[in-house]
């Protein structure tokens, strides 16, 4: 329970509503007291850290001027949505966040009536505001619609498309830019803030469009007002291009000065039609080791709140992340044609030393997974090897560019997909379930899935020298500490590797880490097993054999069963007339929920136990001892 001694201002605060009864010089204390909660609530557990820092008073000033949850606030991704979590209620919980059965790790329409929106992803926020917007006028309702969104998710296409069609209408939408890595404009201050605080005031706004009606009918003088207000503003803010799309651009305002940030969100909740706040803000801000490294502090496990020492799990091996940053290392080294992509996420692939050694062989194009697939196309085309890193829920982003751009004109594009599979704390939006299902039926690409680090070493390998689109999927996390071979052998493609041979007549096939996890269920039942490393080309070979010394086949997969290797088996054994009984186990037709990844793979009946269980039941001992 939080201590009331403590935190006397947050304590009484359960809903939006009460923090509205606070006097505006309440807000600077509040503050104070909800970044203290945060770190010490943080530090006991991991969570989303930096970004939420961040935004403390410019969550305190949203939930204070707005009229939540009537007024739409819709945050952008999530990772800056802690301290709106803790005053919306949820306050005694947020020590539970990301762990099972406790709250989302970003905001839920499922959770709680304050989470109007439930994202993961990020860049959506903008276009989900604006269908409220349009959905309140449609009804005739008076509310407003709220995006808040960081100056790294407005790189992403899809925001700038929803800010190009929100421009053109005369909907009532605040998009608010938390711009927390000075990328923008370094244009801060007391000058600024008074003049952000004009621009949203409704003199301002009555004498701008009370000009533009009176100058239109006289078009020279008109151009001439319209031209002088751009000039004015352009010289002062970095909102030209804003105003150019339709928005009335205020801004830049300092997003840690709360009472400024109530006064000018007082205003702009009062104007019509699209508006759009600049607030800069700092990541990590109040706690000194997030400040100066807020990639670092961006999600951290638990830490020493005093020390700013965050305590390390040992592990038996470098994680598969680390393999692959230490292959395309290697391969960069080897062949002078490899070039590395990232859509924004170098440091959770493992690119960073990649980025030291070779800066220029290396694109991170920010959250802009499309753009990434067809830069990697296009470079494709005039001879390079293009390496493109991404998280396989991120790959759904960029599905279409990797059907027209790559594999229908059958480029070289090598996808590190990282993340496959279930992933633990970042829950449903981040879960790698359906990669083997949506790539598996576009033609020409090869797709391998490791069972240990070695493996994903040599098959990234392999992929660079195919010549044609290639996919290597693996999970988050630690391997099981094989030992990694530094020299890189390509792998014949389509075969696989058989563990061990039963005479039960039961045949495990599995793919990827879930080849390990099958092995003693394989000898304790005296399965054939068989880790089949490629979901596209099969082993076909092997597959037609089966028949031969096999009365039954069960595949085991880390994806979902609908659609996905599992499927790919039964579509080729039905197509050559061979028909034996049958088992798929892989992840559930369900969205599964947030949790460690050991409490994901038990939801999702893919642990040892579980997967023990489940096949005893298909296979029991009477069908082991008439197979033998």
């Amino acid at each position: 329970m939080t201590q009331s001694s403590s935190y006397p201002l947050l304590t009484a605060i359960n809903s939006p509503a009460d923090l509205r009864e606070l006097a505006v010089t309440q807000l600077k204390p509040l503050a104070a007291e909800l970044r203290q909660f945060l770190i010490e609530t943080v530090s006991q557990r991991g969570g989303h850290f930096a970004a939420g820092l961040g935004t403390v008073e410019l969550t305190i000033a949203l939930h204070y001027v707005f009229n939540t949850p009537d007024d739409r606030l819709v945050w952008d991704v999530g990772h800056q949505a802690y301290p709106h979590k803790v005053l919306t209620g949820r306050r005694e919980q947020l020590h539970t966040i990301k762990h099972k059965d406790g709250l989302a790790p970003f905001p839920s329409r499922s959770e709680c009536e304050y989470d109007t929106f439930g994202v993961g992803h990020s860049s959506t926020s903008i276009s989900a505001a604006l269908g409220m917007a349009l959905a309140a006028r449609q009804c005739g309702i008076q509310r407003r619609a709220v995006a808040i969104i960081g100056d790294g998710a407005i790189t992403a296409g899809m925001a700038f498309e929803a800010l190009n069609h929100a421009g053109s209408l005369d909907a009532n939408l605040l998009v608010v830019l938390n711009d927390n890595d000075m990328s923008i404009s370094e244009n801060v201050g007391a000058f600024s803030n008074y003049f952000a605080r004009v621009l949203s005031g409704k003199l301002y706004a009555h004498l701008r469009e009370g000009g533009k009606k009176i100058l239109s009918r006289v078009p020279p003088m008109w151009e001439l007002a319209r031209r002088s207000e751009e000039h004015m503003k352009g010289m002062i803010l970095p909102g030209t291009i804003f105003e150019e799309m339709g928005f009335n651009y205020i801004g830049p305002i300092d997003g840690h000065d709360v009472e400024a940030l109530v006064a000018t969100l007082s205003n702009v909740r009062d104007l019509h039609g699209p508006q759009f706040l600049h607030v800069t803000t700092r990541k990590g801000k109040g706690y000194a080791p997030a400040e100066a490294d807020p990639i670092k502090w961006h999600g951290p496990g638990p830490f020493d709140p005093k020390s700013g020492v965050i305590f390390k799990e040992t592990a038996p091996g470098p994680s598969y992340s680390q393999v692959f940053g230490d292959w395309l290392c290697d391969i960069a080294e080897a062949d002078l044609r490899v070039v590395g992509i990232t859509p924004a996420m170098r440091e959770g692939s493992g690119m960073v030393e990649y980025s030291r050694r070779f800066p220029t062989r290396y694109f991170d194009v920010a959250i802009a997974e499309q753009h990434a697939v067809t830069l990697a196309a296009g470079m494709a085309c005039d001879g390079l090897r293009p390496v493109v890193a991404i998280y396989s829920s991120f790959l759904q982003r960029g599905y279409d560019q990797l059907i027209h751009d790559v594999a229908l004109q059958n480029l070289p594009v090598t996808f590190a997909l990282d993340r496959a599979g279930l992933v633990g704390g970042d829950g449903a939006t981040h879960q790698g379930s359906f990669d083997l299902s949506f790539l598996r039926c576009i033609p020409n690409l090869t797709i391998m899935a490791p069972a240990n680090e070695n493996e994903c070493r040599q098959m990234l390998y392999t992929s660079i020298q195919l010549g044609s689109p290639a996919v290597v999927r693996y999970p988050r996390g630690q391997g099981t500490g094989v030992m990694i071979e530094r020299q890189m052998k390509p792998l014949p493609v389509g075969k696989a590797q058989v563990i061990r041979e039963g005479r039960s007549g039961l045949a495990i096939l599995a793919w990827g880490p879930m080849a390990g996890f099958c092995v003693e269920i394989a000898e304790q039942m005296d399965a054939t097993l068989v880790n089949m490393r490629f979901i596209k080309p099969l082993d076909e070979e092997l597959l037609l054999k089966l028949p031969a010394k096999h009365k039954a086949v069960i595949t085991v997969e880390e994806n979902t069963v609908a659609g996905g290797a599992g499927s790919a088996v039964a579509e080729f054994l039905n197509e050559h007339g061979i028909t034996l009984p049958m088992l798929h186990i892989g992840i559930p037709d369900r969205f599964i929920e947030h949790g460690s990844r050991q409490d994901c793979l038990v939801a999702a009946g893919l642990d040892s136990q579980s997967l023990t269980a489940t096949i005893s039941q298909w296979w029991p001992a009477p069908a082991r001892a008439a197979g033998s």
